[in-house]
C-alpha cells in the first residue's frame, strides 16, 4: 500500500510533472563554518526559492531562525548527520537530529550522510538503517548522501565504486540516493542502472566554470538521474538566483547547456 504522506511530501521536493528535482544544500555552516554565500542563510535561501529551486538542505537548528517574509515556496529537508573539518575524524558522521524533531519543524524530507569505507563506516551504515525505518513509520522522504571515503577507496569517482554507493542507499530504505557524477553519461548510467529509487548528483568542490556545472548536470539527466543537489556552485555564483534558473531550465524545461548560457549571457563565468 502506498504511504500517502510519504508520496505528498515527496511532491513538495519533486516536481510532479518533470519527476525531477533542484535541490540546495546549505548545511556547510556545521562542516565549514559560515561560507561565502550562506551568511545570512533567509536571504540565500529566498535567492535560491525565487530561482526555481525545488528545496533546500539545513541542519535542524535553521529552520527555527525565523520565516522568510517573502519569497516562493520551498522544501524543506532537514539534514540529521554532521562533523566538522575540524576533527581528526572529518568523514565520521553522527547522527545529531532525530526523524521527529524534523516533524515538528515542519520538514519534507530528511537526509543522512554515509562514507562507505570509513573506519566507522559500521556505524554510519547502523545509524542510516535505523533512520530509514524510522522516517517509513512517519511517512517521511529519507535522502541517502552516500559517498565512498576511506584507505581502500583509491577513486571515489569510480563508477563501479558510485554505483556501490547509491545501492547501498537503496538497499538499506532511501527514497532518494545523492552520489558523486562519475564524470560521463555513460559511466553515469551504470549508476542509475542499479537503481529504482531516484539519483540525485552532488557537487562537490567549487567548479571552474558555470558551464562545466551545467554540462554535468545536462549529462547526469541524460544518463537517467533526477536532479541535483548542489550547494557552493550554486549559492556562490555572483548571481545565485540567475544560476538557479538556468539549472531550472535545463532541468524542468528540458534546455540545452548552451540555451542556459546563452541565457545567463555575462553571468556564465562565475
Amino acid at each position: 500500500m502506498q504511504n500517502t504522506g510519504k508520496a505528498i511530501r515527496l511532491e513538495r521536493i519533486f516536481n510532479r510533472n518533470t519527476k525531477r528535482t533542484i535541490i540546495v544544500p546549505m548545511d556547510h555552516g556545521v562542516s565549514v563554518g559560515p561560507i561565502k554565500g550562506i551568511e545570512d542563510i533567509r536571504e540565500t535561501v529566498t535567492k535560491m526559492a525565487n530561482g526555481g529551486a525545488n528545496a533546500g538542505l539545513v541542519h535542524k537548528g535553521l529552520p527555527s531562525c525565523g520565516h522568510r517574509q517573502e519569497g516562493a515556496d520551498f522544501g524543506l529537508i532537514v539534514h540529521l548527520s554532521a562533523s566538522t573539518n575540524l576533527s581528526p575524524f572529518p568523514n565520521a558522521k553522527v547522527l545529531v537530529c532525530t526523524v521527529e524533531e524534523a516533524i515538528r519543524l515542519g520538514a519534507d524530507a530528511v537526509s543522512v550522510h554515509c562514507n562507505i569505507g570509513d573506519e566507522t563506516e559500521a556505524r554510519m551504515l547502523e545509524d542510516l538503517g535505523r533512520v530509514s525505518g524510522q522516517a517509513a513509520y512517519w511517512g517521511m522522504p529519507l535522502l541517502a548522501m552516500v559517498y565512498a571515503r576511506g584507505p581502500k577507496v583509491p577513486d571515489e569517482y569510480d563508477p563501479d565504486v558510485v554505483a556501490h554507493c547509491a545501492r547501498v542507499g537503496m538497499e538499506l530504505g532511501a527514497d532518494v540516493v545523492k552520489v558523486n557524477y562519475t564524470g560521463d553519461p555513460e559511466s553515469f548510467r551504470r549508476v542509475t542502472g542499479g537503481l529504482a529509487i531516484p539519483a540525485v548528483i552532488a557537487g562537490g568542490p567549487k567548479m571552474d566554470s558555470t558551464e562545466a556545472v551545467l554540462r554535468m548536470v545536462y549529462d547526469s539527466l541524460q544518463a537517467g538521474g533526477s536532479g541535483l543537489s548542489i550547494g557552493r556552485n550554486v549559492f556562490q555564483h555572483k548571481n545565485p538566483t540567475r544560476m538557479v534558473k538556468a539549472l531550472h531550465s535545463i532541468v524542468h524545461e528540458y534546455k540545452s547547456v548552451e540555451d542556459a548560457l546563452a541565457w545567463l549571457g555575462e553571468d556564465a563565468n562565475p
